[in-house]
């Protein structure tokens, strides 16, 4: 039922009763109506026509679950609200993850039954003030562009009429100097890893000669894989798990689907894997829960590996091996991408190697590099343009 009553001169109240809660009392949503336009409010016909649109828009906006109330709305009502409409529906499953773990740990407690309109650029300053005290640079970056997107929504639904973001500086962060292997300490990864088990061997093999992604090693199957000529077809990937399961998914950018040509001695390790993993099944009694997917990196079950995973398995065998030189297992990408720029690999081969969506990526990524294996290239030629020494025999 919905009803409306006037209230000003030119506002008017709106009431719709959605039921009864459970004390007894009647459950309702209200809104306030302001007429601005001198040619509506002139006419009566307009006027009514007016009225019973926005009063049935509204019936309809509460039925549906749509309507936004902005009244004493607090933070963490529209936050739950913000999640529902844009996190969820626009962000990926590993982005959203992020965002709540953030919100609810982080800004809930701090903001979260304060009345939204309530907040201003000051409180919000104040918080990254407090959150820098506890969080490096890029948590408190992280933290600045949820609270952008939370409060950029509040404006554009009509929750808000201004910003409190407006005049809230982005916290600096320095970039962060991308660590990779050279040459030599590549060769001792490769020496490190020849005793350890199969699995995590070809893990190491595959991120350092092709340049995968974590989330596109995890999702890699058999039928990906052309052991005759070379071949990896990147399909999907699994960046997390959800409610007990893989996320199985494409990959995020159309440049991500790619075919990547790996070494013989890789297609050699990757087929003495297969039949590795083929006895490893044969002598097992554990039940089958892979479905039709057959994954280069799974448990006895078949069930890929948590995308975790691999960070543990790494760090653990650089526990074991202490000579090696620390580095994050993603960066084993960027080693892949530095040692072919080193033999003067064009930038777009690695580019499309790596799936970047543009060669520009790849350049401001590993500028720094490129421009260093140009200089020691442009050296050679040193020897190409020096004076020759003359050999002069003095005649006796």
């Amino acid at each position: 039922m919905a009803s409306m009553q006037k209230r000003g001169e030119n506002s008017w109240f709106f009431v719709v009763n959605v039921g009864y809660r459970p004390d007894g009392t009647r459950d309702r949503r209200t809104k306030t109506l302001r007429v601005e336009d001198p040619a509506i409010l002139k006419s009566p016909r307009k006027l009514r026509e007016h009225l019973n649109d926005e009063l049935t828009k509204f019936k309809m906006e509460v039925e549906s679950g749509e309507y936004i109330n902005p009244e004493k709305m607090t933070f963490s009502s529209f936050v739950e609200i913000w999640t529902k409409k844009f996190v969820q529906k626009n962000l990926e499953e590993t982005t959203a993850y992020n965002y709540s773990y953030q919100v609810e740990k982080r800004m809930i407690p701090y903001f979260g039954e304060v009345q939204l309109d309530k907040i201003k650029t000051l409180h919000i300053t104040d918080y990254m003030d407090k959150l820098a005290e506890t969080v490096g640079e890029s948590s408190q970056v992280y933290n600045f562009r949820i609270l952008r997107s939370i409060f950029s929504k509040a404006v554009a639904w009509k929750v808000l009429k201004t910003n409190p973001m407006d005049g809230v500086d982005k916290p600096k962060e320095q970039p962060k100097e991308m660590d990779y292997y050279n040459e030599k300490e590549v060769a001792q990864l490769l020496n490190a890893i020849e005793d350890e088990e199969p699995s995590f061997r070809v893990q190491v093999l595959l991120a350092l000669t092709t340049g995968m992604r974590r989330g596109e090693l995890l999702g890699l199957e058999w039928k990906h894989i052309d052991l005759e000529q070379g071949i990896i077809d990147i399909k999907q990937t699994i960046p997390m798990y959800k409610d007990g399961e893989p996320v199985i998914k494409g990959p995020k950018r159309s440049s991500s689907f790619r075919k990547i040509v790996i070494p013989s001695s890789v297609v050699d390790e990757l087929k003495q894997y297969q039949k590795h993993m083929a006895r490893e099944r044969s002598n097992s009694k554990a039940p089958w829960e892979g479905g039709d997917h057959y994954f280069l990196f799974a448990g006895e079950t078949g069930r890929p590996l948590y995308p975790k995973t691999l960070g543990d398995r790494w760090r653990a065998f650089h526990q074991k091996n202490p000579e090696l030189k620390y580095i994050r297992f993603h960066d084993l990408r960027h080693t892949s991408a530095t040692l072919l720029i080193s033999q003067g690999v064009h930038a777009k081969i690695i580019s499309s190697r790596l799936g970047h969506s543009k060669i520009g990526t790849t350049m401001n990524v590993y500028g720094h590099v490129i421009e260093s294996a140009d200089r020691a290239a442009a050296e050679t030629f040193n020897d190409l343009l020096a004076p020759k020494q003359l050999d002069i025999k003095v005649q006796s």
